[in-house]
């Protein structure tokens, strides 16, 4: 049985601030490393003692996945693939300061709208998140350190979502959250076993 487990970084410093993500290279809060040392442990407690790690290369992800390797007695590999979607020009600024929220689509348009100057379509995010995760699953078990809306597409991808149709999908995955996705060796179907699990944060 192949085993993947997804997991979301816990609350950075914009999330406190209120500023866009996307690449803008955010730390973790000192709650936010607290909830990345409690990932470490329930992935410990499942038996993932040395497994790989794949992570986003931004900082938050980063430390997330170091918090999670030190429990696990494993290795984190970084990768600028498995980074969140760009907001371009947006990114780094107050909600404030844009005016709200940003939109994702521009009416029937969801695939190929450009959020900011310099942001990413949906379609560019997709492409290389299914890149990474198609060489991700290649093995049988590992972890994937995140961001929460770049979660969507890899569980996407794990299920067979074509690109054409992830213009309005989207999985509600929390800050600090496990998902594991299973394939058995019967039929080798690809099923979510749970999705966006946060229980080990009331620990």
């Amino acid at each position: 049985m192949k085993e993947f487990y997804i997991v979301t970084h816990p609350q950075a410093t914009h999330h406190v601030d209120r500023l866009v993500g996307g690449w803008y290279d955010s730390e973790l809060t000192a709650k936010g490393m607290e909830n990345a040392r409690a990932c470490g442990r329930r992935l410990l407690e499942l038996d993932l003692q040395g497994v790989p790690i794949f992570s986003s290369d931004l900082t938050r992800t980063r430390q997330t996945a170091q918090a999670i390797a030190d429990c696990l007695g494993s290795e984190a590999r970084y990768d600028a693939q498995l980074r969140e979607m760009s907001f371009g020009s947006a990114e780094g600024l107050s909600q404030d300061e844009i005016g709200g929220p940003i939109l994702s689509s521009d009416g029937a348009n969801r695939l190929d709208f450009r959020n900011a100057h310099g942001g990413e379509t949906k379609r560019e995010l997709a492409i290389r998140l299914y890149q990474v995760m198609n060489e991700v699953i290649l093995g049988e078990r590992a972890v994937i350190c995140t961001h929460g809306y770049a979660a969507t597409f890899l569980i996407a991808c794990w299920i067979g979502m074509p690109i054409e149709s992830v213009g309005y999908v989207n999985f509600r995955v929390l800050p600090g959250s496990i998902t594991c996705l299973v394939q058995d060796d019967i039929h080798t179907n690809r099923a979510v076993r749970y999705l966006s699990d946060t229980r080990h944060l009331d620990c």
